[in-house]
């Protein structure tokens, strides 16, 4: 078992090696998916060491380790014989990697989830890295500008798709995880990043959340924002209703206006085909995603 486990280690090395040869600044993974090495003030006070992202000089700071470095990367993996797989992190240059996780694991069909974003906000996927995961999701790569810090995020854009930016990484393909092991799509592995679509870099980059407005102020914009959330959640087809509420609740939460309108979003959905309470258990998912509460 332990020369097994010593080839699988060395296969991950060689994967990110590789994937260093291409501007992309790695880590050693566990099984877990998990950063191998664990933190080394992970036994200290809190205060005694804030917000050490590796200053210390020691392994252990996740994706702060991150290097593009032959030697830091060799060093890495040394300090972790256990270690499957490989991190890359996001949002570092040269690539500035922005990654679109597909999920299967919620039920919806995120695919179906970004096309229907991509028609409704005018933009296509380029042809890109994608990498295969072995629960059938599929992780997209983009490039995006050096002026542009995308956020960590689950769900925001719709149910089954998460987004992977600065701060933190995707599991490199190569990677041996307890569920199986990730691969390039076919006909992608030799593939740059394409840049990421304008339309989508907007999504992906929201300004920042407003506090809900004083009386009498702005009312018809948040009024016609509003109408337009409910309309969109009208139009849902059979496959669409959760995906469509979800996304609509979750703007209006973060806009400031989800309570006074989750009654009109919750007759919506009704009127699509969902019952009251799978309506309003979509929307209170919202309201907590948004760190909102009062659905």
């Amino acid at each position: 078992m332990a020369t097994i486990d010593r080839q699988v280690t060395t296969l991950a090395l060689a994967h990110a090696l590789s994937a260093a040869e291409r501007g992309l600044a790695v880590i050693p993974l566990s099984r877990t998916k998990l950063p191998a090495l664990r933190s080394p003030h992970r036994a200290a006070p809190d205060s005694a060491t804030p917000g050490c992202h590796g200053e210390c000089g020691r392994f252990g700071h996740g994706v702060y380790d991150a290097s593009t470095d032959p030697r830091r990367i060799r060093e890495l993996f040394a300090a972790a014989p256990w270690a499957s797989g490989y991190g890359i992190a996001c949002g570092l240059p040269p690539h500035h990697l922005i990654g679109v996780d597909l999920d299967t694991k919620s039920g919806t069909d995120s695919t179906a989830a970004l096309r229907e974003l991509a028609l409704r906000h005018l933009f296509t996927i380029p042809e890109t890295v994608v990498v295969l995961t072995p629960s059938g999701g599929r992780h997209l790569w983009l490039r995006g500008p050096a002026d542009a810090v995308v956020p960590n995020s689950a769900g925001r854009l719709a149910p089954g798709i998460d987004i992977r930016g600065a701060g933190g990484y995707l599991v490199g393909p190569g990677s041996r995880t307890e569920h199986g092991v990730y691969g390039t799509a076919p006909g992608t592995a030799h593939l740059a990043p394409a840049p990421c679509p304008s339309a989508l870099l907007r999504l992906l980059t929201p300004p920042p959340r407003t506090r809900r407005a004083a009386p009498g102020a702005a009312a018809g914009t948040t009024e016609q924002h509003g109408q337009g959330l409910v309309q969109f959640v009208l139009t849902a087809h059979a496959g669409q209703r959760n995906t469509r509420l979800f996304w609509a609740a979750c703007r209006a939460y973060e806009n400031g206006f989800g309570t006074d309108l989750a009654d009109a979003l919750t007759d919506a959905a009704v009127r699509t085909g969902l019952t009251y309470r799978e309506a309003r258990s979509t929307i209170a998912s919202a309201a907590r995603m948004t760190g909102r509460r009062g659905a």
